[in-house]
């Protein structure tokens, strides 16, 4: 597939997520976090794309978190947004110290880590003046999760394309959730994105349960050729009255002539 093909595919992809679940607005100040990582750089270019067509007026800036890892080249992303001239802002932390501080011998450096620059992100973005802030997460990310908390944790979540920060102010948006993994690298490729990792001492070995979620799903697509689009569409077609959670409980509905029911 041609660079210019495949772009058209993923912006459609992020406008169609935009339109379906009301992810941008007129006026709306949006900062985006940029990792290094090629989801990052997608989603920033893909939005940027975008923002210069659309009917309506809105802001993007990039937002970067610096966490302290040695060797973490931030003049590298920098360089790439200014070249293409985005707004673009680095905070430098002292995660890395905090987490060598908090964290359990044999404990995972990403629960920590996440925690850290989320809640630099949120206060980033109110800084700024920006009312969303929008990550990276694509397609693939959404399936995983919803069958990590399945097999892992006993819960039926995954994440939302929009909801609203812990902090009560911030919008987060997730404009890739229509978007596979597979055409993020590959339009990465395409684009040479100077991808840079995190420098995390546990970078690519951390995370091993969301590793085999992913084996597994492409295990079953063998199979089952649009499993990640059949699970994403399950995470929008919820049947409360066929879950155990009590919470959920609503009063039967009238029969619908021809809906399947229990078997026999």
């Amino acid at each position: 597939m041609t660079e210019e093909l495949l772009f058209k595919k993923i912006k459609h992809a992020v406008g169609r997520a935009v339109a379906d679940h009301g992810l941008i607005a007129a006026g709306d100040r949006i900062a985006v976090a940029v990792s290094g990582g090629k989801d990052s750089y997608t989603l920033l270019h893909i939005l940027e794309s975008l923002r210069q067509r659309a009917p309506i007026r809105f802001e993007i800036m990039a937002l970067t978190i610096d966490s302290g890892y040695p060797g973490f080249r931030t003049d590298i992303i920098g360089g790439h947004l200014k070249e293409h001239g985005f707004e673009h802002h680095i905070e430098k932390t002292d995660h890395y110290g905090i987490i060598k501080a908090k964290r359990r011998e044999g404990s995972s450096y990403c629960s920590i880590c996440a925690r850290l620059k989320r809640g630099a992100l949120y206060e980033l973005a109110q800084r700024f003046g920006c009312n969303k802030l929008a990550l990276g997460h694509h397609l693939d990310d959404f399936a995983e999760t919803l069958l990590l908390n399945q097999f892992f944790v006993g819960s039926l979540k995954s994440m939302a394309a929009s909801m609203l920060a812990d902090n009560g102010v911030t919008t987060v948006i997730r404009p890739l959730v229509y978007v596979s993994e597979a055409q993020i690298i590959e339009f990465a490729r395409l684009k040479s994105f100077p991808v840079v990792c995190c420098r995390c001492p546990a970078c690519g070995e951390a995370d091993m349960q969301r590793k085999r979620m992913k084996r597994l799903i492409s295990e079953l697509e063998r199979d089952i050729p649009h499993i990640r689009q059949s699970i994403l569409r399950a995470l929008a077609n919820v049947q409360p009255r066929h879950l155990l959670d009590k919470r959920l409980s609503v009063p039967p509905a009238a029969p619908v002539d021809g809906a399947l029911g229990e078997p026999a």
